[in-house]
């Protein structure tokens, strides 16, 4: 994001030729709360977002065709944007009238709630413009109390650093282990703070077959995901955005669900983990095992692998 910050600064960068923005809110909200799943320790927490298709495939193919639809009408060029582009969709979406942006960073509407997806038009023709919406949060606090991570480091800012989507999607490494207890049984995304906004009493269920979760995604079990092998992992989330990051992040994240359940029935489980061809998934069967597992048996385990082990994150994992 740092690197490509002037992009994102003026859409003109991006494009010389943008004279209008119109910004789209597509409706995701479904009824699901994952809040509701955070004491049931052996199921895994998919953001609500993820439990169907890619929003990016299914957005993407509505936009085209508005935009066609748009071109047509007013004669003129068009590019558009979903998560495609550095692309400040929030900021020109209050600027758009959709909603304002909250004290967690996203965009909360007055019809939705928190539960939009953004997306833009660029146009390089002039359109009427709309009036901005104001910030409707007040004295709230409670995407920001709710932050298992404190991620929103003050109103309006959060370190994304912490932030428990960023840790479970974007980051490619280890992650950090003053986090692996808090992350708790998440295991793509975390909509906590979008969930505790008081404007979601305003949401309605969307209508959008596309967005309308998948049983075996609502609450699955962690047993049914830990074992999952590339070819298995690319078929089960074939359609979804969480094919993106791959079976191994998938399945370190995972660990982290089970490690922090406590509950010493996965140690069988996780000890075919630790055979694993990846680092990251050996790395994280480690702290998992220490976290459900007796010393005694943890010690066990590890006179059984550490001779065998080459890896130092792994290494590193067995000795602190």
């Amino acid at each position: 994001m740092q690197e490509r910050s002037h992009l994102r600064s003026d859409p003109k960068i991006l494009w010389p030729d943008v004279k209008s923005i119109i910004v789209l809110g597509s409706n995701y909200h479904n009824d699901c709360n994952s809040l509701e799943l955070l004491n049931k320790k052996d199921k895994a927490i998919i953001s609500v977002y993820a439990r169907n298709e890619d929003y990016h495939k299914v957005i993407k193919k509505k936009l085209k065709k508005l935009s066609l639809k748009i071109s047509e009408i007013m004669s003129c060029n068009f590019k558009y944007f979903v998560d495609t582009a550095p692309v400040m969709e929030k900021p020109l979406g209050m600027q758009a009238g959709l909603g304002w942006q909250g004290k967690h960073t996203n965009l909360v509407s007055k019809e939705f709630g928190s539960w939009l997806f953004l997306s833009s038009i660029f146009l390089n023709k002039e359109i009427i413009e709309t009036k901005k919406e104001s910030d409707h949060c007040g004295s709230c606090s409670s995407c920001i109390d709710i932050c298992p991570t404190n991620a929103i480091v003050a109103p309006y800012k959060i370190d994304a650093r912490k932030c428990i989507s960023y840790l479970t999607i974007e980051h490619k490494g280890q992650i950090d282990k003053e986090y692996r207890s808090l992350i708790g049984n998440r295991i793509y995304g975390c909509d906590d703070c979008l969930a505790v906004c008081p404007w979601n009493k305003f949401a309605k269920k969307t209508n959008e077959n596309s967005f309308q979760p998948r049983d075996d995604l609502i609450e699955p079990d962690l047993k049914s995901l830990i074992h999952l092998n590339d070819q298995e992992f690319r078929a089960k989330f074939r359609f979804s955005s969480i094919k993106r990051i791959g079976r191994d992040r998938f399945i370190r994240n995972v660990l982290i669900a089970i490690g922090n359940s406590k509950n010493i029935d996965f140690v069988d489980q996780i000890l075919i983990l630790l055979r694993d061809k990846s680092d990251i998934v050996r790395a994280m069967a480690v702290w998992a095992l220490k976290q459900i597992s007796s010393l005694k048996d943890f010690n066990k385990y590890k006179d059984e692998h550490l001779k065998n082990e080459k890896n130092e994150q792994v290494l590193q994992e067995w000795i602190n």
